[in-house]
């Protein structure tokens, strides 16, 4: 088994007044060519939106984009034609494809909006566009991961062009979970939202990442009340 560790305050941080952003992975002006990606998985920002602010139309094209709210409510607009809010328990997907311009901003004019911004490189290049956004009021459980996104229409949460499996977990202090590979030469991107959990026998807390790969499983316990979001994807595309 390999893995890495990155700790919450080793990651990139960009304070634009409106916006205050912390990359996981090289974003925008921060450029570190040892945490470029895990695997196909290219970025993952964890963005705070002042109120009444946000991001202007621009483009995006072959990339798989994943939306998960944490507070507020987001407004997305996109040249697909879609007008449409997401908020704490909603996922949002848009494959770019051959090209969309959208724009995303902050609905409410006296709080902030959190939301963790994802993308994906696709296994498929060059697609028709499109849209969806669920809510996972359904599918959430506690005290278990439970899958937000695959590469399965059929399946629950949204799907994405990619051999990918997003799953959240919601944990009260001292439970334990597993986790089995889904797919060979899969590794796992584990972020942590809130608490501290064991992954094995790494300690993680709040906002760390914990990347594993060339293993079948691994095993997660925690210390306190906990909610964690894994990342599985191909480690090469």
């Amino acid at each position: 088994m390999k893995t890495i560790l990155h700790k919450s305050d080793t990651r990139g941080h960009a304070d634009h007044g409106w916006l205050n952003s912390y990359h996981s992975f090289s974003f925008a002006n921060y450029h570190n060519p040892e945490r470029m990606n895990f695997g196909v998985l290219r970025v993952l920002n964890d963005d705070m939106v002042a109120a009444d602010r946000g991001f202007g139309t621009h483009p995006h094209s072959n990339m798989e984009i994943i939306s998960i709210p944490l507070e507020g409510d987001l407004q997305h607009m996109d040249d697909m034609g879609n007008s449409t809010v997401i908020k704490s328990g909603d996922v949002q997907v848009m494959s770019a494809g051959t090209g969309v311009s959208h724009s995303e901003y902050n609905k409410n004019k006296n709080e902030l909006v959190k939301f963790l911004q994802i993308w994906v490189i696709p296994n498929k290049r060059d697609v028709t566009p499109r849209y969806d956004q669920i809510s996972i009021k359904n599918i959430e459980t506690k005290n278990s991961l439970y899958q937000i996104l695959s590469p399965n229409e059929d399946d629950n949460g949204v799907w994405i062009h990619q051999d990918a499996w997003f799953h959240l977990g919601e944990y009260e202090p001292g439970k334990m979970d597993s986790y089995s590979i889904k797919k060979e030469g899969n590794g796992v991107y584990i972020f942590v939202l809130h608490g501290e959990i064991v992954v094995n026998d790494q300690v993680l807390n709040k906002r760390d990442g914990y990347g594993i790969w060339e293993t079948d499983s691994f095993t997660l316990n925690t210390n306190s009340a906990a909610k964690v979001l894994v990342i599985e994807v191909p480690m090469s595309n």
